[in-house]
């Protein structure tokens, strides 16, 4: 059990708020489209696998550029798992190559990531802005594989970017930025604008945004354990799923 425990310290990313934005918009892709199948499941291996390795390479980047020797751990880690990565990725490169330009697409936003991470900025906004970005664009991929064109899922695909932009400055109210009025109030700002945004792709969204906009307004200054705040965000990221595919 502790080597196990080791095991998943070592290997595992430890952003765990990361896990429904990877998640989220993949499944609600998945299950728009009108013929989910096998792929998708190597998809999602690969899509996993290969965030797992962008993140020890950007831990690397962050511990090499301080001159630090723990750096190292990250090695073995990024390798092994970007291998994975790619084994499991090229029979749907092979199969449909168009899914490398969708990889290529997200290049831009990984090297705002890796910049940040060089800088030791991992907790600006704008590193986590990016990187929003392609994981909810995963759920137009994920479309595309099962047979739904652009026309049909860049609408989930902005409501998915709006939840999820909107959970970084919103968890940073919470927890790194808990006594800063400018933050909340650019938090709430946001979220209201969400809310508009939201009911012109759908009137089903409506409901949900409002939801978000309220905690977003509500909760901030309540001296809530980072565990709770997770739980909501889980809560709300199943909400939103629930309500994409309903609405979609």
């Amino acid at each position: 059990m502790a080597a196990r425990r080791r095991w998943v310290r070592v290997w595992v990313p430890d952003q765990h708020g990361a896990w429904a934005m990877l998640i989220v918009p993949f499944l609600a892709g998945t299950l728009l489209a009108p013929r989910p199948g096998a792929a998708h499941a190597l998809l999602l291996t690969a899509w996993l696998l290969g965030y797992a390795a962008v993140f020890h390479a950007q831990q690397w980047l962050r511990l090499a550029a301080r001159g630090l020797r723990s750096a190292h751990r990250h090695v073995r880690p990024g390798v092994v798992l970007g291998a994975a990565c790619a084994a499991a990725g090229l029979p749907l490169a092979v199969r449909h190559p168009w899914l490398l330009l969708a990889g290529a697409a997200a290049a831009p936003f990984l090297a705002v990531n890796a910049v940040h991470a060089r800088r030791g900025r991992e907790r600006d906004l704008l590193n986590g802005l990016a990187a929003v970005v392609p994981a909810c664009g995963m759920l137009m991929a994920a479309a595309a594989l099962g047979g739904l064109g652009p026309g049909g899922s860049w609408r989930p695909a902005l409501a998915c970017l709006l939840y999820f932009a909107g959970t970084v400055p919103y968890v940073k109210t919470m927890i790194r930025e808990r006594g800063s009025a400018a933050y909340r109030r650019g938090s709430v700002a946001y979220h209201a604008a969400a809310v508009a945004a939201a009911g012109a792709l759908s009137p089903w969204l409506l409901p949900p945004f409002t939801a978000y906009l309220a905690r977003a307004a509500a909760l901030p200054g309540r001296a809530l354990r980072p565990a709770v705040v997770g739980a909501v965000e889980l809560a709300c990221s199943a909400a939103l799923l629930a309500t994409l595919l309903l609405a979609f």
